[in-house]
């Protein structure tokens, strides 16, 4: 069993920064894909960005240029640096793996962006 717990969101205002922690317990995940997805009110969830277990990254459209993920094998955790962030980022950022077929999400932590 997996567990993920995001945390470091929060209010910022536009063009601020913020940076997302997901750590992970239950099994080593340096091996595995991570993902960040956000969910806005109404909207489906979608997809941020991922991070192979090589620490090669790729990101949305959206949010390409403006995010950056990152991970520390180490300390099994996986990061979400936000920067320039627009009032259209509003949403809850969860973190995410798949193992066999099986995804394991966080709780989400919330992030709103002021214009």
């Amino acid at each position: 069993q997996v567990q993920l717990v995001e945390s470091g969101g929060g209010l910022v205002q536009a063009g601020g920064s913020l940076r997302l922690s997901c750590v992970a317990s239950g099994r080593s995940l340096s091996f595995n894909t991570m993902a960040w997805y956000r969910q806005a009110v109404g909207k489906q969830r979608e997809l941020v960005g991922t991070i192979t277990s090589g620490g090669s990254a790729n990101y949305a459209d959206s949010v390409k240029g403006r995010f950056t993920i990152s991970r520390d094998k180490a300390k099994n955790t996986v990061y979400l640096q936000m920067n320039s962030l627009k009032p259209e980022d509003t949403a809850v950022y969860y973190c995410n793996v798949a193992i066999y077929g099986i995804d394991f999400w966080g709780q989400g932590t919330q992030v709103t962006v002021s214009s």
